[in-house]
């Protein structure tokens, strides 16, 4: 990883989707694009040629996509198992915790996994990162754009 890259912490099944992701668009869609683009040229004038200029802008997406992916993984830590060390919540730590009398549970994940109508809230959000250090019956109270929360972990799995 190098010194500039910013670590992103993934899943052991986040890397493997962006894996096959990533090994989908360099090895199988690249080479379908550049047949297009090829293919297109062919037909001759390329100034009004609606085809060609499509599959160059696709093109280009696929490349930057790739790079992405590769950034990602370059600089991915992947989460261990074991992330719950001593009950405190940690990145891959999933926990329940109780506001207003509802409980809910919620996966503390990376920025890559975020998706917070699924429960997996950002170690870099600001719930996210009000979680990160406590234990079972800590009670974290978080700025969030509706008003202040207050939150008792009740478990920390």
């Amino acid at each position: 990883m190098s010194e500039d890259a910013v670590a992103q912490f993934i899943s052991p099944e986040k890397k493997a989707e962006l894996e096959a992701e990533y090994k989908e668009l360099k090895f199988t869609k690249l080479l379908h694009i550049a047949k297009r683009i090829d293919d297109a040229r062919q037909l001759g004038d390329l100034s009004e040629n609606a085809e060609y200029h499509a599959a160059r802008e696709e093109m280009a997406w696929t490349q930057s996509r790739i790079a992405q992916i590769s950034a990602i993984l370059e600089s991915a830590q992947i989460l261990s198992s074991d992330h719950s060390e001593g009950g405190v919540i940690s990145i891959g730590s999933t926990i329940v915790v109780e506001s207003k009398g509802k409980k809910k549970e919620y996966m503390i994940v990376g920025a890559q996994e975020a998706d917070p109508l699924k429960g997996k809230i950002s170690n870099e959000s600001p719930l996210g990162q009000a979680f990160i250090g406590k234990k079972k019956g800590d009670t974290v109270t978080v700025e969030i754009p509706a008003g202040t929360q207050v939150f008792t972990v009740s478990e920390v799995k």
